[in-house]
Formats: C-alpha cells, structure tokens, sequence
C-alpha cells in the first residue's frame, strides 16, 4: 500500500495534535494541516493581491529587484533561482516579505525592512496581516514539536522572537511546449519549518523514502508543511528535511499558472543550531558537532542556489 502524508487537524486535543503532527514529521519530513484559523477572506485578498503584482509589466516588476540582497526582499525575476546540484533554473519568479525591524535593531543589519509595490492597493496591508498570521501559526506548530521532543511547549519562543522568516508569492507561468527545467526542482528548504498555501493546485511532490515520488495536495485553504534543514540539523536529523519539487503539469493543465505562498519559518538570525542532547545517543551519534548562527547557514546554503554571490 502507498503511504500518503496525513491531513491533521490543528483542532485535535493539544497532545494528540502534537503526537500527530510530529509523527508525520518524523515519517516523512512534511504534514498536511487543517483548521488553522487563517481567515479565508485573507487568504482570498492574498491571492487576489499576487495575481495583481504579477499582471503587472516585466519593467514595472524589476523596478522592484534589489541587488545585493540575496533576493531576501522584493521581487526576483523568472529564471534566477537554481536548486542546490540542478543544471537548470526554476520555471518561476517571486516576490518576499520579510519582517520589519525597528531602526537601530541589533538584527537590521541581517534583516532588511520590506519594500512595496505602489502599483498594488492593498498589497503592504494584506501581505502584513497574512506574515502576522503565518507567524501566529507557525509559533504554534513548533510548540507541538517542542512537545512531541520531549521539551517545554515554550522551547522555541525565543529562538523565533525577531526572526528572519519569509513570506515568498511565487507565480509559475503557463508552461508551453517541451520546458527546459521544471517549475522548481528538487530541493530541500534551508529554514526552520515551512507553512505552504497553494499546494492544491498539482505538482508538489516529495521523494519518499523508497525513491518514489509522493504528491501532496492538501484540501483548498489547508497547509502542507514541512522540516527544513535548520530543524533537521537541531533534531540531529531525527525530523528529516525531505527533498520536494514541484513538476511542470499535465498537458490539461499546461495553459494555467500556478501561484503558491509558502511562508519560510526562521530561527533569529543570531540564533546558535547547535544538536539537541536529547537528539542524541549510542544509536544517533551527533552529525553535526559544530555550532553555527542561522544567519551564516543561511548565507552558505543562498549563495547554494544562486541567489547570492
């Protein structure tokens, strides 16, 4: 019988939830999640919003590029993002909200503050509302994890205060004729946890453990969320970063876009990854004996996929 990543629901008792939660974690690196309490008429504003940006002109959406950035804030054109070892560019363009920090943070030097397209009413406040209620729920699923670790539900509080997450709206244009490259290749995240909106739409698919792809499509409005690599070198490998792609469609579906908006859950930047002792054992000696700040992993594994030099 083929396995299928579960759809778990965030309104279980707090226990069962992170029992769950943490399972599907710790089987295939990546959960389905329902009633999270994002509003749907947010949601609906949001899509609404990044469709909106991405009608606009090719010149109208590089006014918005920032160099030098690593493409942390703003708009990245089509065709710039490579995955770790791939030979060819992702079939996407993006744009990224990040978190505004007050001037003179500690943080401001490694978390730039957002910029904003004029050309989209609307597109600051409902991008800011939906990171609040990204941050909402995310803080909430690495509290079950934190339970399903055996640690205080309040583990992870401070490690995320301030942190450097992403929202990123990603549009995946119609794919005409034989395509070179794929929509986006498969790759693992370099963040904390990931909360995806979007994955309905097919194509998401995760590398099971026996060399077989899995697709993932969560009902309309729920999440698919996955471990990323930070998480994975926290729980010494315990929850598994699995690697994802998301295949170009059939060719029923060829002529129709695909927007997705995964949201990028970051530890703060200063914040030290280094191995939980209860992640290891005679069994499950530790893989990752050297300490690093989440910002310096997170400038080594960009400058991986090509969005820094």
């Amino acid at each position: 019988m083929t396995a299928s990543v579960p759809i778990i629901s965030m309104a279980l008792p707090t226990e069962k939830f992170a029992h769950d939660f943490g399972a599907s974690f710790e089987r295939f690196g990546f959960a389905m999640i329902s009633d999270h309490g994002i509003d749907p008429d947010l949601i609906d504003r949001a899509w609404a919003m990044a469709k909106a940006f991405f009608a606009l002109s090719e010149e109208e959406k590089r006014a918005y590029h920032l160099t030098g950035l690593g493409g942390a804030r703003g708009y990245t054109p089509f065709g710039t993002e490579i995955a770790k070892g791939a030979k060819e560019v992702d079939l996407k363009e993006f744009w990224h909200v990040g978190r505004d920090l007050p001037a003179g943070h500690r943080l401001a030097a490694q978390q730039p503050n957002n910029v904003w397209p004029s050309e989209v009413p609307e597109f600051r406040a409902t991008f800011d509302a939906l990171f609040a209620e990204f941050d909402r729920v995310g803080g909430q699923l690495l509290s079950a994890i934190a339970r399903y670790l055996g640690l205080s539900p309040e583990y992870f509080d401070d490690s995320i205060l301030d942190g450097n997450s992403v929202m990123r709206l990603l549009h995946y244009p119609p794919v005409a004729g034989p395509a070179k490259g794929i929509r986006a290749e498969a790759h693992e995240d370099i963040n904390t946890i990931t909360l995806l909106l979007g994955a309905e739409e097919a194509g998401l698919e995760i590398l099971d453990k026996d060399g077989s792809w899995l697709p993932v499509a969560p009902p309309a409005g729920a999440l698919a969320v996955n471990v990323g690599d930070m998480l994975q070198r926290l729980t010494n490998n315990r929850l598994p970063s699995t690697t994802h792609r998301v295949a170009n469609p059939d060719a029923g579906r060829a002529s129709v876009a695909r927007y997705s908006m995964p949201f990028f859950l970051h530890f703060r930047s200063d914040f030290p990854i280094e191995t939980l002792e209860n992640c290891i054992d005679a069994d499950h000696p530790n893989h990752y004996p050297d300490t690093i700040l989440a910002d310096e992993y997170l400038q080594q594994r960009l400058r991986e996929i090509g969005l820094k030099k």
